[in-house]
């Protein structure tokens, strides 16, 4: 079997680190890992399949001879390096929100939308974490029936925020227990024993930039331009792991059974829908794992057509990050795309 020479671009950050984690343990073919960060992190050795390895800095130059980067950066560095990247034959996995919406990049859930990896340039973009757990289960259940209208309400972990939201949490729950006063930094509010119903700007007409996310990007992978999308993004005091309570309207009807028989066969779901016995999908049950847990399938009660409500739990920083980036590099390989 080939082997790839792959860079990992913020390879020290929560995202970077678990993209490392995610290429040894899907033995994903690594012929040399090259991992890069800032320049005062140049020198820190990691550990890859047992081996250590020094951190390089993110420069243009880094990426010649380099077969595939996955970005786990910021916008800014993102737009800088990743087209450098690209300019030297590399093939680039953006995690950064630069190039979701740029109509020459795939935007790419490799469960929903693999074909899209045909068209790339150089650069595929990562959807955001939300989009990315909602899609998995969204896209069989349009097959089965076509949606209409999406509403979803996001329950997202601080750990969508990185490093910063861990700790902001850890040390603010200890704050708040011994009566301390809290500071807030990573977050707009404090976060410990609270809901923030604000994750990313505002924009114009009142929504969040996080909760546009979930239209512009969902109508892109889903290949649905005039899909009716509306969201609420709310930042709660859990370490790992994002919740969706979402409701649809379908073109056909489709009934919780025959919608839950379909998700039982979808890749990448797994069905957890049994409230006569407390099973239903929850954070800490999905944390460090690879599937979406789909449960509290249920008939849309403000809908007299057909509406299907459901809630899904999928942990943000490997599926809804660094798992579906790994993806997407299999895909490539899979569909002789490198």
């Amino acid at each position: 079997m080939k082997k790839y020479t792959v860079a990992v671009v913020g390879a020290l950050g929560a995202v970077g680190q678990e993209m490392r984690k995610v290429l040894e343990q899907r033995a994903f073919p690594v012929g040399r890992l090259l991992p890069l960060d800032v320049a005062e992190n140049v020198g820190t050795e990691i550990v890859f399949r047992g081996e250590k390895v020094r951190v390089e800095e993110s420069q243009p130059e880094q990426f010649r001879g380099v077969d595939i980067a996955l970005f786990a950066v910021g916008d800014a560095v993102s737009k800088k390096l990743a087209p450098e990247a690209a300019a030297r034959g590399c093939v680039v996995i953006d995690n950064s929100s630069a190039w979701r919406m740029d109509e020459q990049t795939p935007l790419v859930v490799p469960e929903v939308n693999p074909e899209a990896l045909r068209g790339h340039h150089g650069i595929i973009a990562n959807p955001n974490c939300s989009t990315i757990i909602a899609m998995v289960p969204l896209k069989p259940l349009h097959d089965a029936a076509g949606l209409k209208r999406v509403i979803a309400s996001t329950y997202q972990a601080v750990s969508g925020a990185g490093i910063a939201g861990i700790s902001e949490l850890r040390e603010q729950t200890r704050q708040v227990l011994d009566g301390q006063p809290i500071a807030p930094q990573a977050f707009a509010h404090q976060i410990a024993f609270n809901l923030i119903p604000h994750i990313d700007y505002f924009e114009d007409n009142a929504y969040t930039h996080e909760e546009m996310k979930m239209l512009r990007e969902g109508r892109k992978i889903l290949g649905l331009p005039e899909l009716r999308v509306s969201c609420t993004c709310v930042r709660v005091p859990v370490f790992r792991s994002h919740s969706e309570a979402i409701t649809i309207e379908t073109e056909r009807p489709i009934t919780p059974d025959e919608a839950r028989a379909v998700l039982s066969k979808a890749p990448g779901v797994r069905v957890v829908d049994e409230p006569e016995n407390k099973r239903y999908p929850m954070p800490v049950d999905t944390s460090n794992g690879d599937l979406i847990f789909v449960g509290r399938v249920r008939r849309d009660l403000s809908n007299d057509g057909n509406g299907l409500c459901f809630w899904c739990c999928g942990d943000q920083i490997r599926k809804g990050a660094a798992l579906n980036a790994v993806q997407i590099a299999e895909k490539l390989v899979e569909m002789k795309l490198l």
